[in-house]
């Protein structure tokens, strides 16, 4: 029991700690979004604003702890992350130029989890 009340803990400060990341990153998006005056700003910024965001969501399944995963994956809507967050972590590593996560996705399919759940834990990591 202990364990488990530290690893909730854990998994509630990196949840609060994703949402301060994602209050920041809708900040930087609200000013640029103020500016519509200047077309080229205005594209360059909404490339840039959409991988920042997506990188400050996302956290690199080779190197980010399991309760780390886990907030992400709770985040990202997927259920039963604590069992999917100790999936990720169990077929580490994973290939560095594979931004689609193909091993992990090969892996989880062992699983059965649907297709959708799969797009949902992947979308929540990086490489």
């Amino acid at each position: 029991m202990n364990l488990s009340t530290a690893r909730l803990a854990a998994t509630c400060a990196a949840g609060v700690l994703a949402f301060g990341l994602a209050g920041c990153g809708g900040s930087t998006s609200t000013p640029t979004g103020a500016a519509p005056s200047a077309p080229t700003t205005g594209s360059a910024t909404t490339g840039s604003s959409g991988p920042a965001t997506s990188s400050a969501s996302k956290v690199s399944a080779n190197t980010a702890s399991e309760d780390e995963i886990a907030a992400a994956l709770e985040s990202a809507g997927v259920s039963n992350p604590e069992r999917w967050a100790e999936e990720v972590v169990e077929y580490r590593p994973y290939p560095a130029d594979d931004p689609n996560l193909a091993k992990l996705r090969e892996n989880l399919a062992k699983y059965n989890p649907g297709q959708e759940t799969t797009d949902k834990i992947v979308s929540a990591l990086a490489p």
